[in-house]
């Protein structure tokens, strides 16, 4: 059986390509295709040394700081890849890897870690982002999401079968493509965040990209508001100035910038619990804070309504907060704080639901069924 891999772009190690990685540990024979790819030297240790097959995008002037910019040209580019040689085709798609050309011989499953966002449901708040909602920019923009709407709503009929990284995603795929999906979550390397039985410290800690949708400016506001409980903040971004104005003089509050993945790794170690105000997908930072055996207080929205357990007759892995303001999170944080029924080993063992292992042995198991059944069709 030849297999292709069709992944979006490759120029950072995210969520994406950790699921990629993962990919080519069950598949090592697999041909591996991107639109671009410029990960550095230093970083393509996920990938094994396989060489990536790339479009005529990765030879555009700019493509490797700007390629975002070609957007308009991703549809076209990806159905440019031959795949015709190949009995199973994999798209990890959170863009346009689902559009790939297959034939009726070829069986194409695609793993989507969402319909794209910035087309589809968040296409509003993408405009505001850009300052896109006036003027003759905004109406090219807004008539090129519609184009890419078209064309991603017709190519899902070009897949057999969908995964979808969460529930949330899921219900995503049948809002826009009306399709059925399989539900396996991505992996989280949780061996590298060990489970610690220490006696907490009195601080909670929060760390993110600074950008708006993580919602740490929130975070940082709701913590003013609770002088007697510390907070650290670890993450850079563009939210950076913004933050830093909203904790100056607030001496409960520590901004810590950038640290190691070992430097976090203690902090969430030590930390009485975990903060996290975003909408995300699956979110995978909340699940490396419960392997640490650290609880963690979610958004009652997206991906973490899957990977923190809070019932109603008590605290089994975190708390959630059921709006993105300043009162409901400081409500849950006072609830929290009357309670102690959260065990570290609680945490853990939920964490050990989204092990890499785990990821493996569903996709496997998956794509192997699915493939039987083609064949059987055939």
């Amino acid at each position: 059986m030849k297999v292709a891999i069709v992944h979006d772009w490759l120029y950072t190690y995210a969520g994406a390509e950790k699921v990629l990685e993962q990919m080519l540990i069950c598949f090592p024979d697999a041909d591996l295709f991107s639109l671009i790819d410029f990960m550095p030297e230093n970083a393509r240790s996920f990938l094994y040394g396989k060489k990536v097959r790339t479009s005529f995008i990765q030879r555009m002037p700019f493509a490797k700081n700007k390629h975002r910019h070609y957007l308009p040209l991703m549809p076209f580019a990806i159905e440019q890849f031959d795949l015709r040689k190949y009995d199973l085709v994999i798209s990890s798609s959170h863009a346009v890897a689902k559009g790939v050309l297959t034939g009726p011989h070829q069986l194409h499953i695609c793993y989507c870690h969402s319909p794209i966002r910035y087309a589809w449901d968040m296409q509003h708040q993408y405009l505001e982002e850009s300052n896109l909602t006036h003027g003759i920019k905004s109406l090219l923009s807004r008539y090129l999401l519609h184009r890419i709407r078209l064309w991603d709503y017709r190519t899902a009929n070009g897949v057999d079968y969908f995964i979808a990284n969460s529930k949330f995603i899921a219900s995503r795929i049948k809002k826009v493509y009306r399709r059925e999906s399989e539900v396996i979550h991505p992996p989280v390397n949780i061996d590298k965040f060990a489970l610690s039985t220490l006696p907490r410290e009195n601080f909670y800690l929060t760390a993110s990209r600074l950008v708006p949708y993580k919602k740490i400016s929130l975070i940082a506001a709701s913590f003013r508001k609770m002088t007697d409980l510390k907070l650290k903040i670890v993450g850079v971004g563009p939210d950076e100035t913004k933050i830093k104005e909203i904790i100056k003089g607030a001496p409960n509050i520590e901004y810590l910038g950038f640290v190691k993945d070992d430097e976090l790794v203690l902090l969430m170690q030590k930390a009485k619990a975990f903060v996290f105000a975003a909408e995300e997908d699956f979110g995978i930072i909340p699940v490396e804070a419960q392997a640490c055996g650290t609880p963690v207080i979610a958004y009652k929205r997206g991906g973490t309504v899957e990977t923190v357990v809070d019932t109603p007759e008590n605290l089994q892995t975190g708390a959630f907060f059921t709006e993105q303001s300043v009162d409901s999170i400081v409500d849950t944080i006072i609830r929290f704080e009357r309670s102690s029924s959260i065990q570290p080993k609680t945490c853990r063992e939920n964490a050990e639901k989204f092990s890499e292992l785990m990821f493996r042995s569903r996709f496997i198991k998956f794509v192997t069924d699915c493939y039987q059944k083609f064949m059987n069709q055939a």
